[in-house]
């Protein structure tokens, strides 16, 4: 009951692949205006959405003619549908569910996915806001008959960027993804072979390596307007002190304000500016194909122009767990607003969160670099969530436990191949949110899972800080 009145019963279809939508499915249901159902298409059989469906389908490749389906099925009780992953926005989910359901569906059209090609999102970037590109060199297969040619142009473009290089496929999870000068190789033989491994499936982009400080940037969009969310930090390697390979994200933080501790109140501002530019200049006939978070934007802080990495047409995982927790606004009321093109505002709560990942011991190669670390034993054995979930209770709102790659098995939950649980802290500051996070992360027993211990440490904070500083100096 709110105000002496029964709620309004409300639907939404979830479309889910981990921790990021436990959080948006925890959002709608602690809503206190609306009696929120939810249906989920989920890649597994998570526990915490299996808990909170009203119904629930494992459609293990996220095919979006199962959704459809699925959507189909329920449409007379769904309401609105969101999508958290970006394998169904690139393949056209909201196209094809709002064209055969008339369910409106928040995420961008197939044609706004701009992670679908990298080359396009470069080409785009240089036509509205050129600043914002490392420079950059694509490289087609069409127009190579030899590898000597195509040898010859890479050395004589690594020439003008002194070997300072990153190569990346035109499209994601095509051959062996984004190569970094200095982590995935360190000679020119070795970058080569990483270029022609994405060579062979198509485009690549050889694009100058930049110095910097990286920060997320989020906006929410109904279609007339752009509402910025806080940045936040994310931590991409799998080990300690930022070392070992890329990961989807081991953890991040968010400060209390809407700056990172790293940043100034006009590097934000830059940010801002620079994205609202991309939005209003996209050449778009309907800008609604825009609706849901289409600027999930990787900055690098140079100390002069910032400069973007990338940009994805989703919310960021972990990134959108640290703001969800913490939204004053009620979700199902934000997504209505994006619905009918009337969101200007957002209101979060003043606190800070730090996100930290417990993920399975062959994650980012984490057994074959430590294996005296991982208790050999627990491998393969069933997840306990229970204390932390009991934790999380007693800490009323500053904790919050998101299953990710787990599955429910006859009562057990289990570890599968990714990132296993999510554990967000709330705090007056970073540190105490960070606290609360990693009190969560303890009480997580079983499957011989292990964290980054340095996710928001001072340690970690102050080098970015120290570093900023000598960057702008350089200027």
């Amino acid at each position: 009951m709110a105000n002496g009145l029964v709620m309004e019963k409300v639907g939404v279809l979830v479309v889910s692949y981990g921790a990021r939508e436990a959080a948006m499915i925890d959002a709608f249901t602690r809503s206190s205006n609306y009696n929120v159902k939810v249906y989920v298409a989920d890649k597994q059989r998570n526990p915490f959405n299996l808990e909170k469906a009203e119904k629930h389908i494992v459609i293990p490749d996220l095919n979006v003619e199962a959704i459809c389906k699925f959507a189909e099925n329920n449409k007379n009780q769904i309401d609105f549908g969101i999508v958290g992953p970006e394998k169904p926005i690139i393949n056209g989910v909201r196209d094809l569910v709002e064209k055969r359901t008339g369910i409106p569906m928040i995420c961008p059209l197939k044609r706004y996915a701009i992670e679908a090609s990298k080359v396009q999102q470069r080409l785009l970037f240089q036509k509205i806001v050129p600043e914002v590109n490392p420079r950059f060199k694509i490289f087609n297969p069409e127009n190579y008959k030899t590898q000597r040619d195509v040898r010859k142009d890479v050395y004589d473009w690594l020439d003008e960027l002194k070997n300072m290089a990153v190569v990346k496929p035109d499209k994601p999870a095509a051959g062996k993804g984004v190569g970094v000068w200095g982590d995935h190789f360190t000679t020119r033989e070795q970058l080569f072979e990483h270029f022609m491994a994405n060579f062979q499936h198509g485009a690549v982009i050889i694009e100058e390596k930049i110095e910097g400080e990286e920060s997320s940037f989020q906006a929410f969009c109904d279609g007339k307007h752009l509402v910025p969310l806080p940045d936040t930090r994310d931590y991409k390697r799998a080990f300690d002190n930022d070392k070992g390979p890329n990961t989807g994200g081991m953890g991040s933080y968010k400060d209390v304000e809407e700056t990172l501790p790293f940043m100034t109140k006009a590097e934000r501002a830059k940010e801002v500016e620079i994205v609202n530019k991309i939005f209003k200049e996209w050449n778009i006939e309907d800008k609604t194909g825009l609706r849901g978070i289409p600027f999930y934007v990787a900055f690098i802080h140079t100390g002069r122009e910032p400069k973007i990495l990338e940009n994805n047409s989703r919310p960021g995982d972990p990134e959108i767990i640290n703001i969800l927790p913490v939204l004053k606004d009620d979700f199902v009321d934000v997504c209505f607003k994006i619905l009918e093109g009337n969101l200007t505002r957002i209101e979060l709560e003043k606190a800070a969160t730090v996100v930290t990942y417990k993920v399975p011991p062959n994650y980012g190669g984490y057994m074959d670099h430590f294996p005296e670390l991982v208790n050999k034993s627990e491998i393969g054995k069933p997840v306990d969530l229970a204390k932390a979930y009991k934790l999380a209770k007693k800490f009323e709102g500053k904790m919050h436990v998101y299953p990710a790659s787990m599955e429910l098995r006859n009562n057990e939950i289990y570890a599968l191949k990714s990132r296993a649980v999510a554990v967000v802290g709330v705090g007056e500051t970073i540190e105490a949110a960070r606290q609360n996070s990693l009190e969560g992360i303890k009480a997580i027993e079983g499957g011989a899972l292990w964290h980054r211990k340095d996710i928001a440490s001072k340690q970690h904070i102050e080098k970015s800080i120290k570093h900023m500083k000598e960057l702008r100096h350089r200027w």
